[in-house]
């Protein structure tokens, strides 16, 4: 992969989170069973860091799960080998609950789909928002995040890259070119 530009630096990653908090609490009117599921992998890291966010702005602790979705997969049957299940945490009932479920990157609305299939075997929110930290476009299900750090238009040829500190040692966001 060759980097082409860097979208977004540690601080600017913290401040799209942080905006991302306060519109959670905007749009939810505070935080009165507000639940944060993140779908594995970085979508779990930027749930705790919302969840943390959220804490520090109304000093209210807010659940937060982490969700697997790879059984949900609709391209699981195309891939070969056997795939890795992690481990679903979901420890708080989400039943009548405003969850927000949150992924490092909207892509294709995929990856949303087989979240909200997954979700649903825990239960029946009273309704569900989508907080994303990247959303590129290139929508093949109807689907849109109620809470966006940046748009970044994307073509098919480049790969948007999400690194954090928990799983990559940085914070960054980088738009890179398949070679």
């Amino acid at each position: 992969m060759k980097e082409k530009a860097k979208i977004l630096d540690k601080e600017a990653v913290s401040r799209s989170i942080m905006r991302i908090a306060h519109e959670i609490i905007e749009k939810n009117k505070g935080t009165a069973d507000l639940c944060l599921v993140g779908i594995r992998n970085r979508g779990v890291y930027i749930a705790r860091r919302l969840a943390e966010c959220i804490k520090k702005i109304e000093g209210m602790d807010i659940p937060a799960g982490a969700l697997d979705i790879t059984l949900y997969r609709d391209d699981l049957a195309l891939a070969s080998g056997q795939p890795l299940v992690r481990k679903t945490e979901i420890d708080f009932d989400i039943n009548n609950k405003k969850l927000v479920l949150i992924d490092d990157v909207l892509y294709t609305g995929r990856t949303i789909r087989a979240a909200l299939d997954a979700l649903i075997d825990f239960g029946r929110p009273k309704s569900i928002q989508l907080a994303v930290l990247i959303d590129r476009g290139h929508r093949e299900l109807p689907i849109r995040a109620d809470f966006v750090g940046k748009n970044i238009p994307t073509s098919s040829q480049e790969i948007i890259e999400v690194h954090l500190e928990e799983s990559d040692g940085t914070d960054e966001v980088l738009i890179t070119e398949k070679t």
